[in-house]
């Protein structure tokens, strides 16, 4: 059966959003009295959603977890005015991203978004990056009961587009998206210039190192 739908992750996928995220884990580190983390050290944090890399972000340096404290809320409620203040200083999407995009839209693909990003930031964040309008389902972090790496999210595209996981393409960047297509019994495309680490990654139906090549992989489907 042929793909009819995609299914995109976010962050490392679409956007390089790790340079405002560094910045917003980093202002919040400051404010706590913390020193700056490395930007390499903060995209290894990436991935299982916002109150993840703060948690991360704040005891990198610390020999306590102190996820779910009071200093940890702070910590987070800081992350959220900073990274709500500035969602795309220097966040952008890939090299042809936007024209990808819109040319699948354009053919009559049906396209989601399903990121472990909480909805507070996916939804400014599509809208300022000016992609917002080509998907027709968006399912963030906090908007089921469950996130990827669970086969809901990607359960839940297929029921809102009535599309079969036969239909159905995940592309992401990271071993949650891997793994969440591999639940749902979907196909998945790994992007090999994301944030996950390629040498420990579950092994994708395909790779791509641009993302214009999701329209190569396509017609070589035909």
């Amino acid at each position: 059966m042929s793909i009819r739908a995609f299914a995109f992750d976010l962050d490392g996928t679409l956007a390089d959003s790790i340079p405002d995220l560094a910045h917003a884990a980093n202002a919040a580190r400051s404010d706590a009295g913390l020193a700056t983390l490395d930007i390499a050290l903060i995209e290894s944090f990436v991935g299982d959603g916002t109150e993840s890399l703060v948690a991360r972000a704040m005891a990198a340096d610390m020999a306590a977890n102190f996820t779910g404290s009071e200093a940890q809320k702070e910590a987070l409620a800081r992350f959220d005015q900073h990274y709500q203040a500035g969602l795309t200083l220097k966040t952008k999407l890939y090299p042809s991203v936007a024209n990808t995009l819109n040319e699948l839209h354009d053919c009559g693909y049906r396209l989601a978004i399903i990121t472990n990003k909480p909805e507070r930031f996916t939804l400014p964040l599509l809208k300022e990056l000016g992609i917002d309008q080509v998907f027709e389902v968006i399912v963030s972090g906090d908007s089921l009961a469950t996130r990827k790496p669970d086969a809901e999210p990607l359960l839940h595209v297929m029921q809102k587009m009535g599309v079969s996981a036969a239909e159905l393409l995940m592309v992401g960047d990271s071993k949650n998206d891997i793994l969440a297509a591999r639940a749902a019994g979907c196909k998945v495309a790994f992007v090999s210039y994301g944030y996950g680490i390629t040498a420990n990654m579950p092994e994708a139906d395909v790779i791509i190192g641009r993302f214009e090549e999701l329209m190569d992989w396509l017609e070589a489907q035909d």
